[in-house]
């Protein structure tokens, strides 16, 4: 199991991450709201803009305020 930062502390499984995508497309922003309504959205940023979004294999999204590439790497 290898856990990858996703900004402040927060560290997620990189064996369950079935996407990762920029924030700012509105099928992220649909994403983000479909997940806010099931109550599987899990806010990463501490405060700070979404940047990131990451699915999970569960069904979970994740929203981070790191930059898509940072958290590909």
């Amino acid at each position: 199991m290898k856990l990858i930062d996703v900004g402040y502390g927060n560290r997620i499984n990189s064996d369950r991450i079935v996407a990762v995508i920029g924030a700012d497309s509105a099928p992220a922003k649909r994403i983000v709201s479909a997940a806010k309504d099931k109550f599987t959205a899990i806010d990463a940023t501490c405060g700070k803009k979404t940047k990131t979004v990451i699915v999970m294999d569960s069904g979970h999204v994740v929203m981070s305020a790191k930059d898509p590439s940072t958290i590909g790497e």
